[in-house]
C-alpha cells in the first residue's frame, strides 16, 4: 500500500488592506525637497543669488 505524501506547510497570505488609501500622507504632501536650500542665517549675498538663480528669463 502507498500513502499520500505529507504535504509542506505553506506559507500564510498576506492579508489584504481595505484601508483607504487616501487617509495617508504621502510624501508629496508635504513641503519637503520641494526647491529648498539649506538657509543661510542672514546671507544676503545667498538671498540675492538665490533670487537671480529662481527669477524667470523674462523678468531680466
Amino acid at each position: 500500500m502507498s500513502t499520500a505524501p505529507t504535504p509542506e506547510p505553506r506559507a500564510p497570505k498576506p492579508a489584504l488592506i481595505f484601508d483607504d488609501p487616501l487617509d495617508q500622507q504621502s510624501s508629496d504632501d508635504t513641503d519637503s525637497g520641494w526647491g529648498e536650500r539649506p538657509r543661510a542665517d542672514g546671507d544676503s549675498a545667498a538671498d540675492l543669488k538665490r533670487f537671480l538663480d529662481e527669477k524667470p528669463p523674462h523678468h531680466i
